[in-house]
């Protein structure tokens, strides 16, 4: 963890010094990359550059299902949501994450509404809890955001509000691009850089969600979160110095 404060303290004073517009721009390759991947590992079929024609050029893709555009025009929206609410400072609560499940389903099926009834994940050991169970968890996953906010480092408390978010399962869909939304509202709000999971990764993404689904163990997991920001500041303090010079 020192050496990743090292890397974020060297990010922000980058960021500093640094144009607005090329800042802007790596931001848009990432948002970009972040929703394709995000989408890509629920099954979207729009690959990385027919997801920025959408979201940068405005062009529509022919020939792909109405939903798929949807969903990446959406998570865009809900990216944008989050960023505007840590800047407004805002704490992550129930209220503010029906919002954003709310956002990523736009025009597809009315979000923000839990499940009522009890659902299997596909390839998983862990099953969610039942629909009854489901809302016990959730006052106390939401308490526990309060809780663990005030405790734990940034890498545990993304890793943990990501791991125990889709362990309950609230929602009949868009659980997986919720969790990883919030995961990195939690970065984000300290400091650090969004990450994204990628789509070729997620055998491994999927297995390390099961492992803490099952035992609690977030060890494997918090290392993915922990790789990730460690492989995304090298990335922006790499990108930040080249365009300095």
């Amino acid at each position: 963890m020192i050496e990743l404060e090292r890397k974020k303290q060297e990010y922000k004073e980058l960021l500093i010094n640094t144009p607005t517009y090329i800042i802007d721009k790596i931001e848009m390759q990432f948002d970009i990359a972040f929703t394709h991947h995000s989408t890509a590992i629920e099954g979207n079929t729009l690959s990385l550059i027919e997801t920025k024609l959408i979201l940068e050029d405005g062009i529509s893709i022919q020939g792909k299902e109405l939903r798929e555009i949807f969903e990446v025009v959406n998570h865009q929206k809900a990216f944008n949501y989050i960023k505007a609410c840590i800047h407004d400072d805002k704490e992550l609560n129930e209220a503010l994450l029906k919002n954003i499940h709310e956002l990523l389903t736009e025009s597809i099926f009315q979000g923000g509404i839990y499940r009522m009834n009890n659902v299997i994940i596909s390839g998983a050991t862990h099953r969610p809890p039942s629909s009854n169970d489901m809302n016990n968890q959730l006052q106390v996953f939401y308490q526990e955001l309060k809780d663990k906010s005030k405790k734990n480092n940034a890498i545990a408390l993304a890793a943990w509000t990501h791991a125990e978010f889709v362990r309950i399962h609230p929602f009949n869909d868009g659980n997986g691009r919720t969790a990883r939304l919030i995961m990195n509202y939690q970065l984000m709000k300290n400091g650090y850089p969004a990450i994204l999971i990628k789509n070729t990764d997620k055998i491994e993404y999927y297995e390390a969600l099961d492992e803490y689904a099952v035992s609690k163990n977030l060890e494997r997991f918090k290392s993915i979160v922990y790789k990730g920001v460690d492989n995304q500041l090298n990335e922006l303090i790499g990108l930040l110095n080249t365009n300095r010079k």
